[in-house]
């Protein structure tokens, strides 16, 4: 990707990884520039928070311990991995899923 298109989009890119309200603002601040750049990793955080929210959902209700400390671990690891891909201007897919959440999500960004 060309330089100057990661450089416009890092700041989005990073944002949209901070929470939940991180990410309707990325989108929203991406709405006017349309970076490439930065689409890629608002889809990628999407997937991610969505991802949670399918975790501690079923985790309301079914009680299974360790998995689920075991399964945060590993979306905690997953959003490092996607917010170290926006600091560094790399359009890193999280792994497992990142293909699909670019998949399933690309009309936002």
């Amino acid at each position: 990707m060309e330089n100057q298109t990661v450089n416009d989009g890092k700041t989005i890119a990073i944002i949209s990884y901070i929470t939940f309200i991180g990410t309707i603002i990325a989108y929203f601040m991406n709405q006017s520039k349309k970076n490439p750049f930065a689409a890629f990793h608002i889809r990628q955080a999407i997937g991610l928070i969505l991802l949670s929210f399918a975790v501690s959902f079923i985790g309301r209700f079914v009680d299974y311990g360790w998995i689920s400390q075991l399964l945060s671990l590993g979306l905690f690891v997953l959003w490092i991995i996607g917010l170290l891909g926006a600091v560094q201007g790399q359009e890193k897919k999280i792994p497992l899923l990142g293909d699909q959440f670019q998949e399933w999500f690309r009309n936002f960004g």
